[in-house]
């Protein structure tokens, strides 16, 4: 299926600074997001396909490969610096159908564990959820561009060292 480059009113098309995510790396294909508009889920990061398509099937076997190795960079990461109970994995796309990965570090402890973010809340949680982290979000943000920059995945920090798209 052929891709158009930007679809218009696609808010994952439109890449524009937002307060509900902070860009934490890029490249050509792709960029990651954190969330910042789910403060019980602190930990809760995007990869986003910057062309418009709807479904991993849509990609070629390269830009597949390269999507998921990036989804599993970001995944590796959360393991390693906060050792959650579970990581979510979600590619739905039925509110907005624009390729985009949800990966999502859960806790025993956070306010809708075991239900999925988007369920009903089972507990309150006293603290801040960004707390009760065991690193705070900055160091979680350079942990993940330094696992993907020169690597497999070749992405860049967002901190000045890519170069201007066209």
């Amino acid at each position: 299926m052929a891709a158009a480059a930007v679809q218009p009113g696609c808010e994952l098309c439109a890449a524009a600074p937002s307060a509900a995510w902070a860009e934490v790396a890029a490249d050509d294909r792709l960029r990651v997001v954190r969330v910042l508009d789910a403060p019980d889920f602190p930990a809760f990061y995007r990869v986003i396909w910057r062309e418009h398509v709807a479904e991993l099937s849509d990609l070629s076997s390269a830009d597949r490969a390269h999507c998921l190795e990036v989804v599993v960079a970001v995944e590796r990461v959360l393991r390693e610096a906060l050792a959650p109970t579970k990581i979510n994995l979600a590619s739905l796309g039925n509110m907005v159908p624009h390729l985009h990965w949800h990966v999502i570090a859960r806790f025993d402890w956070d306010s809708h564990f075991p239900q999925p973010i988007w369920g009903a809340r089972q507990r309150e949680v006293m603290l801040p959820a960004a707390e009760r982290l065991a690193r705070p979000m900055t160091m979680l943000d350079e942990s993940i561009r330094h696992s993907l920059a020169g690597g497999a995945a070749a992405l860049v920090s967002i901190a000045g060292l890519r170069s201007p798209r066209p």
